[in-house]
C-alpha cells in the first residue's frame, strides 16, 4: 500500500523518483517594498506649504495646488481659496491669451509651435487646455500632452489639461482660478485653449488680454464668418495650415475674413483685429503673430483699456461665483433635497408646470433658510 497518497511516485518501487514537497505561496508583494512605500505616502501638505511651493515654482505642488482647486470636496474646496487669497498678491503680471478654433484648425500643434517659440526667447508659459467631457460616460481623455511632445518636455513650459465635466461655468471658474496660481508661480505667459466653438469660448473671453481665433482655409467665405459671433470677440484671426498647395486658399481667407472684419462695429479696444497666415507645421509667421499680441498689449496700455477690461473681468467673475454659490446652496439645502425628485416626478407626469414646480421648490428653499435664523 501506498505510503504518501499525496505523491505516489514517492512509492518505493519509484526508486529512481523523488518529489519534495513543495513550499507555501509567497505574498504576491514584497514586504520589504510594501513596508517602503508606506513611509513614501503622500502628505497633505498646508496652506503655507502651498504658497511657499508655489512661490518657489515647484511643479508638482502647483499640480497638487490645481487639483484642489478642480476638487468637489468642501475641505479642498476651502484649502484652495485661502491657497489663492494668499497667491493674489503676486498675480496679475503675465499676458492672458485665449486661443479658440474650429476642431481641427491645428490648435494644439499651433500653441506648440507658438510655446516652443516664446520659450525659446526667454519666457515661462503655462498651458491651460479645456477637454471636452463625454455626456454619457462623464470621462475625458485630457489627449492634449499627447500632440504636445514637445512643449511638454519643455522645462519652462507647463501643460495642465482639465476636463469640462460638463459645466462650462464651472470649469471656466476652475480654470480662472487655476491661472493665478500659475502667475503666483512665476509664468508670465498663460495660454488657454479652449473646447472647440461653443459657449465655452464666452467664458474664456472674460478671463484674458488678447484673444485669438485660429481658422483654417476652405472653413467658409466671410458671409459664414459674419454668422459666428465668436469673431466679435477676437482681438486677431489666423488662418493655420498656410503650407504647400494651401498657401493661395489661405491668403484667399485672409483676404475674405478682412473683408468680413470690416463689417462688424469699432472693437472696443480701438485696435483693429488683424487676420494672419501661418504654418504651425513648419513654424513660419509665428514671430509676426507674438508681435502683433504686443502691439495690441501696448496699445492698449496707453489707452487704458488694458486695466479696465481686466477690472471688468474681476467684477464678472465676482457676480459668477455668487451665482455659483447661490446654486450650490440652494441644491445642497436638506428640505430641497428631500422634495426635489418628488416635484420632478410630477412635473414629469404633467400635474404641475416646470414654473409653479421652480416657484414651490424656491418658496420651500427661502423658508427652510429663514426657519434656520
Amino acid at each position: 500500500m501506498q505510503q504518501n497518497i499525496e505523491h505516489p511516485e514517492n512509492d518505493a518501487c519509484y526508486e529512481s523518483l523523488a518529489v519534495n514537497k513543495g513550499i507555501e505561496q509567497p505574498d504576491p508583494v514584497n514586504p520589504a517594498i510594501a513596508e517602503r512605500l508606506k513611509h513614501l505616502k503622500k502628505k497633505t501638505l498646508t496652506a503655507d506649504e502651498y504658497v511657499t511651493g508655489i512661490f518657489r515654482g515647484d511643479i508638482n505642488i502647483l499640480s497638487q495646488a490645481i487639483t484642489l482647486v478642480e476638487s468637489a470636496r468642501i475641505d479642498h474646496q476651502a484649502m484652495a481659496q485661502e491657497v489663492i487669497n494668499r497667491c493674489l498678491p503676486n498675480t496679475g503680471k503675465s499676458v492672458r491669451i485665449g486661443i479658440t478654433g474650429v476642431p481641427g484648425a491645428g490648435k494644439s500643434t499651433f500653441i506648440e509651435a507658438f510655446g516652443k517659440f516664446l520659450t525659446q526667447e526667454g519666457h515661462k508659459i503655462a498651458v491651460l487646455a479645456i477637454d471636452p467631457s463625454s455626456e454619457r460616460s462623464k470621462g475625458s481623455i485630457l489627449g492634449d500632452k499627447t500632440r504636445m511632445e514637445e512643449l511638454s518636455c519643455d522645462p519652462h513650459a507647463y501643460i495642465r489639461p482639465s476636463p469640462s465635466a460638463g459645466s462650462l461655468g464651472g470649469v471656466a471658474r476652475k480654470t480662472r482660478e487655476a491661472m493665478l496660481l500659475c502667475e503666483a508661480a512665476g509664468f508670465d505667459i498663460i495660454l488657454i485653449e479652449t473646447v472647440g466653438v461653443g459657449q465655452s469660448e464666452t467664458a474664456v473671453h472674460s478671463m484674458v488680454d488678447f484673444f485669438l481665433l485660429v481658422q483654417i482655409a476652405g472653413a467658409g467665405d466671410e458671409l459664414q464668418g459674419i454668422k459666428r459671433g465668436i469673431m466679435e470677440m477676437a482681438d486677431s484671426i489666423i488662418i493655420n495650415k498656410a503650407d504647400g498647395n494651401n498657401i493661395t486658399r489661405a491668403e484667399l481667407a485672409k483676404v475674405q475674413l478682412q473683408n468680413a472684419l470690416h463689417l462688424f462695429p469699432p472693437h472696443e479696444s480701438g485696435v483693429e483685429p488683424k487676420v494672419m497666415t501661418c504654418s504651425a507645421y513648419e513654424k513660419t509667421g509665428i514671430k509676426e503673430i507674438w508681435e502683433n499680441i504686443l502691439h495690441y498689449c501696448s496699445e492698449t496700455q496707453q489707452n487704458k483699456y488694458f486695466d479696465i477690461r481686466r477690472s471688468e473681468q474681476a467684477k464678472y467673475w465676482m457676480y459668477e461665483s455668487i451665482n455659483d454659490t447661490l446654486r450650490e446652496t440652494f441644491y445642497h439645502n436638506p428640505a430641497v433635497e428631500k422634495m426635489l425628485n418628488f416635484t420632478e416626478q410630477q412635473v414629469l407626469n404633467n400635474e404641475i408646470s416646470s414654473f409653479v414646480a421652480a416657484k414651490r421648490m424656491m418658496d420651500l428653499f427661502l423658508e427652510n433658510l429663514s426657519a434656520k435664523k
